[in-house]
């Protein structure tokens, strides 16, 4: 699967193209099915240098089929997620990854497999919204940025001042969003030992 561009977007195919050519990747995630500590998962990962990790058709594709895989073969999930949020260079087609996600993601959770959702810096608007926060297990990087809408946003919007450390893994695992805080170094073994108990 290749993005095309549905709206005729301005520099959104030169966009691609070098986006294709720094990162070595066609779109902005990598999935399939893998092994952690020799359990098989499937597995999405997101890579914030393509186009800031957003979220168009091709990445919702990826990441609905990631999930239908899971459901089907009775796998563990686990997303990895760094981005900015839906990827308007294709409008609609992009908002509606949200929707396309949380049904194949609310299919997945009738059965007895569990989710493993990490989050990077930044992850942000539609993925935070859909799939990235909906999981059995919600585990950040330290410092990691995360929400919705970015903070200068919500505060021109609302006219206040937002709490310091707003939108950080630690204040979003202080208010209940966020489980664990774990560095990427250790994010292996941590897996590993949720797998364990969890699957």
């Amino acid at each position: 699967m290749t993005a095309a561009d549905p709206l005729g977007f301005e520099g959104y195919v030169e966009k691609l193209e070098s986006a294709r050519k720094k990162t070595g990747l066609d779109d902005a995630v990598v999935s399939g099915v893998a092994r952690i500590g020799g359990r098989p998962v499937a597995l999405a990962a997101m890579d914030f240098r393509f186009i800031g990790g957003s979220m168009g058709s091709v990445v919702g594709e990826r990441v609905a089929r990631t999930i239908e895989i899971a459901y089907d073969e009775g796998l563990p999930l686990i997303t990895v997620s760094a981005s900015g949020g839906a990827r308007m260079y294709e409008g609609i087609y992009s908002l509606m990854q949200m929707a396309k996600t949380s049904v194949a993601l609310s299919r997945y959770m009738t059965g007895s497999c569990p989710y493993v959702s990490v989050l990077t810096d930044p992850t942000f608007g539609g993925v935070t919204a859909s799939f990235a926060t909906s999981a059995d297990v919600v585990i950040a990087e330290p410092k990691a940025r995360i929400g919705f809408a970015g903070a200068r946003v919500i505060e021109q919007t609302t006219k206040e001042r937002l709490p310091e450390g707003f939108q950080t893994a630690e204040f979003q695992r202080e208010h209940g969003l966020v489980d664990r805080i774990v560095h990427r170094l250790a994010l292996k073994e941590d897996l590993e030992r949720f797998l364990r108990f969890l699957a």
